[in-house]
């Protein structure tokens, strides 16, 4: 279950839920869409918030080319939580909504090629299979305990984007159940919890701007 073997698997199970992405948009249910979007954005984020914690820093130590090859792949993912953002405050209805979301997933899929035909690629040629293993397995642990949303203005890198993790997954996840609750009742309380979600991502969003979570941050991937 190396690092190789396990981001193969989400990078497949990402084209599955951008199909299932499309495949929604001619659903009579308009909440059907938002929840595939939502599936595949949780994937998403806690898989960049992984590599950025792990994958990266240890490409960075074992690649010559590893700190301009992470940082062209910090900003596709910058740009992913640039127009996610910007996804998840439109309706399906909306003009423009399948325009950002296709261009999401085409950041996406020029984000997966980068990392399988070059950052994965160089990594087995220079990582022992124990270290591929051991990388996986830390890779997989930062990846359950992930923010699960867009934050853009957080650091890509450590510190910030470490010291960011507890708080942002915190909230991020307290989200997540509130989602689910509302879904598991039927949406009958939907505007009961409605407040309460937008105090979280209020409360999410005061957090990465903490001077703090800036720290490490590269102009590339800056943003005010």
């Amino acid at each position: 279950m190396s690092i190789l073997t396990r981001q193969r698997a989400d990078h497949e199970r990402l084209d599955r839920l951008m199909a299932r992405a499309r495949e929604t948009l001619d659903s009579p249910d308009e909440r059907e869409h938002a929840r595939a979007l939502r599936a595949l954005a949780r994937l998403v984020f806690t898989h960049a918030f992984a590599e950025e914690a792990v994958l990266f820093p240890a490409a960075r130590r074992v690649l010559p080319e590893g700190d301009p090859l992470t940082l062209r792949i910090e900003s596709d993912h910058q740009e992913v939580d640039d127009v996610v953002s910007d996804l998840d405050g439109s309706a399906r209805s909306e003009p423009g909504h399948v325009e950002l979301m296709e261009r999401a997933f085409a950041v996406l899929d020029h984000d997966v090629r980068t990392e399988e035909d070059e950052l994965l690629a160089r990594l087995q040629q220079l990582m022992s299979p124990r270290r591929l293993r051991l990388l996986g397995w830390t890779w997989e642990l930062v990846r359950r305990i992930s923010p699960t949303r867009p934050h853009p203005v957080v650091s890509r890198r450590p510190p910030g984007q470490t010291l960011s993790a507890l708080p942002l997954t915190v909230l991020d996840r307290g989200r997540d159940n509130l989602q689910r609750l509302d879904e598991l009742t039927g949406h009958r309380f939907g505007s009961r919890l409605a407040p309460l979600d937008r105090a979280l991502a209020a409360a999410a969003g005061a957090v990465e701007r903490w001077p703090v979570m800036r720290r490490g941050e590269r102009a590339q991937t800056s943003r005010p």
